[in-house]
């Protein structure tokens, strides 16, 4: 047995089929075929049998009544198939409506048959299964009942993670480019471009300080030289200049010392290699060996300023004055939020605010499985990329709404917690792949997933062909 799910531009979106033979009524009756299509509103029931080998007497009937049925309890009953015996064909042509039906058939024109009807669809019926009861009556007398399956719907047992509570921390990162007149360390703001530059870290702490749901922790400073000159020269170039970009900001603003943490770093090396590795200098190769050698700074310094001239001078003009830079980082607390309809808001206007734990108390509030809880599990994912819940989270979303490449590529970042191999497993499961599909769900029921039980009960019921 198989099912499909597919997606079509133009209508088709729904396909189950069951490619592996059954019999049913004894092994009197073989079903060749069982397909499912959903087409717009309807939903197309095709049944193909081969009757060789039914055997009823004259004066019997068999009555095969096809139904659809979901674990919910929703029920839909289709169109009867009645193949009488010679006798009981003319009795009913006689007294009986059903003669009427367009599947009334005297048993010995009954050899092999495709039965085909169509039903409004509703949506409890992708996860239904498909039917068949047979009775056989003779005289009045209900001689044999029976019940059998033929397709089975697997409806998966989802297991959302509950996001952890966490301090929300926060940082935002920069570099500014402060220009100093030669060997001083003193800032002066209208110097050259100076004042783009400070203004690059005051609009950062604008923004974070002006927010009342947030909360300074620290701001970190370093800063770097480029390696023209002498190299204790420019360490405390690189020292002084530091000190006086987190005097500046200190100053501006008031913040007490305790929050700010300097650090600088002489001569920006690893800048350098970057912007030769990435440049069309005639003499990169070997400047680039130079730069890797482990040596004392100004003397490779002066080996490439003295063998490469020209690549030196491009680099003195082009890359240097780069390479004298502060890297800044402000780190920020936001507050936590309590009430639901707060956050519902600020999910309108600054969702990066709530942590994952705030935005899955709102998608609580939801029915799971509904438009909203959806779309709220995939902003989840969204926010916070590389977060193993989030992902496992959304893998269970996109299986539900059968995207399931989608829910393959968030499995691969889902971890390997109990639940994400449960994840995995039940996407096998869906794929109809339950051989492969056990081994992850006992493993995960063994760890504690206590719906492993459930789902290893639900693959056993459809894999085996079994109420």
């Amino acid at each position: 047995m198989k099912k499909i799910l597919s997606i079509s531009l133009m209508f088709l979106f729904w396909l189950a089929e069951m490619n592996a033979q059954i019999t049913i009524l004894n092994g009197q009756i073989t079903v060749r075929s069982v397909d499912l299509v959903q087409n717009n509103d309807l939903l197309y029931v095709s049944i193909s049998m081969d009757a060789d080998r039914l055997h009823i007497k004259s004066n019997q009937d068999v009555v095969f009544s096809p139904e659809l049925q979901d674990a919910e309890g929703h029920v839909k009953k289709l169109p009867d198939i009645v193949v009488a015996g010679r006798n009981r064909y003319y009795y009913l042509m006689r007294n009986d409506t059903v003669a009427e039906s367009r599947y009334f058939f005297r048993k010995s024109k009954f050899s092999s048959f495709v039965y085909e009807t169509s039903v409004p669809y509703e949506p409890w019926m992708k996860n239904a299964d498909l039917m068949m009861n047979e009775d056989v009556c003779g005289c009045g007398d209900l001689v044999f009942s029976h019940n059998d399956m033929l397709l089975g719907a697997f409806e998966p047992l989802f297991v959302y993670i509950t996001p952890p509570v966490e301090v929300k921390t926060r940082t935002i990162t920069g570099s500014a480019f402060i220009d100093f007149p030669v060997s001083q360390t003193v800032i002066y703001p209208e110097y050259r471009d100076n004042l783009a530059e400070l203004d690059k870290i005051i609009k950062t702490i604008d923004v974070i300080k002006n927010d009342s749901d947030v909360q300074i922790t620290s701001i970190s400073i370093k800063g770097f030289a480029s390696p023209e000159s002498p190299y204790d020269n420019n360490t405390r170039l690189a020292k002084g200049r530091t000190q006086a970009l987190k005097e500046y900001v200190q100053q501006l603003y008031g913040f007490p010392s305790e929050i700010f943490t300097t650090s600088y770093e002489p001569e920006d090396w690893e800048g350098l290699r970057e912007y030769v590795e990435a440049s069309t200098l005639k003499d990169k190769e070997q400047i680039l060996k130079w730069i890797d050698k482990d040596m004392e700074p100004d003397r490779k310094e002066w080996i490439i300023k003295q063998q490469y001239p020209e690549s030196y001078r491009i680099l003195l003009r082009d890359c240097y004055p780069a390479l004298r830079h502060s890297d800044y980082a402000v780190q920020y607390v936001i507050r936590s939020f309590a009430d639901v309809e707060e956050m519902k808001r600020i999910l309108q206007t600054s969702p990066g605010k709530l942590s994952l734990s705030e935005i899955y108390q709102v998608a609580s509030t939801y029915e799971q499985g509904s438009e909203e809880y959806n779309e709220l599990i995939e902003t989840m994912v969204h926010l916070y990329p590389a977060d193993e819940g989030a992902n496992l989270n959304a893998a269970n979303v996109a299986m539900a709404q059968g995207n399931l490449n989608a829910a393959r590529k968030y499995l691969k970042k889902a971890g390997t917690r109990p639940e994400a191999e449960y994840a995995r497993g039940l996407l096998l499961a869906i794929e109809q792949d339950y051989a492969a599909a056990r081994p992850y769900i006992e493993k995960a029921g063994k760890a504690g997933v206590q719906e492993a039980e459930e789902c290893l009960r639900r693959i056993d019921r459809v894999s085996n062909n079994k109420q």
